[in-house]
């Protein structure tokens, strides 16, 4: 990310998961990026998982009797590949296999990752569950991907799930009310209205229950 370092990575984060993604989708709309939302049905193993951190896109196709170790072995490779603080974002453009499994989970906690967002299949949920790490899926199936999925980029990659492109550094942030990428090129602005708004909405919540009815209320605060 431009101008952006590690200790940097740390603090983006910590403030990007004290807010929600409904307020920050509300500034991209405001701004003009009115496509930044996956689709709803890819969602946290267990509620309450959140993560923020720039995307680390991966991309794959499904492809029937592929030879296992040269499979694995790219798999591996692309794993150990997702830099510290990133996101590890599959476009799988499959329906049928797991594309991350518990071990995969230990090895991305293990090196500082933040989390999976995954257009795809999950597997060795209770594992998972049991690392506490941020992972969001679009289905889970104990069908393994290694025989039946071809590993096709990963890092210096642009994809697409559902109508959100995905580049590399775009910001990733989700919640329990979804997931939402913000392009590189506004994220600083984007943190920083949202933080302005999430702290108007919390006066505009008092309030408004003190009384002031919603159309005051948005007179007054110029949002609701």
């Amino acid at each position: 990310m431009d101008a952006v370092t590690s200790v940097d990575l740390c603090e983006l984060e910590s403030r990007f998961v004290t807010l929600y993604t409904g307020a920050i989708a509300d500034i991209l709309d405001r701004l003009g990026f009115l496509e930044q939302t996956l689709p709803p049905d890819i969602t946290a193993l267990r509620p309450g998982m959140k993560l923020a951190g720039p995307a680390y896109p991966i991309e794959g196709r499904p492809r029937p009797n592929q030879d296992y170790d040269t499979s694995v072995r790219r798999v591996l490779d692309m794993l150990g590949q997702v830099p510290t603080g990133h996101v590890a974002v599959y476009q799988t453009n499959d329906r049928g296999s797991a594309h991350l499994g518990e071990l995969s989970v230990t090895s991305l906690k293990a090196r500082g990752c933040a989390g999976a967002v995954i257009d795809g299949g999950c597997r060795d949920i209770d594992l998972i569950l049991e690392e506490d790490y941020p992972v969001f899926a679009r289905y889970t199936t104990p069908q393994d991907c290694t025989y039946r999925w071809e590993l096709v980029a990963h890092g210096d990659v642009t994809v697409t799930i559902g109508a959100v492109r995905i580049a590399p550094g775009d910001y990733v942030v989700a919640d329990a009310n979804g997931i939402i990428v913000i392009p590189q090129g506004v994220l600083l602005e984007v943190l920083e209205q949202a933080e302005a708004k999430v702290a108007t909405e919390s006066e505009i919540r008092e309030a408004v229950r003190a009384g002031t009815l919603p159309l005051d209320a948005y007179e007054r605060f110029g949002t609701f």
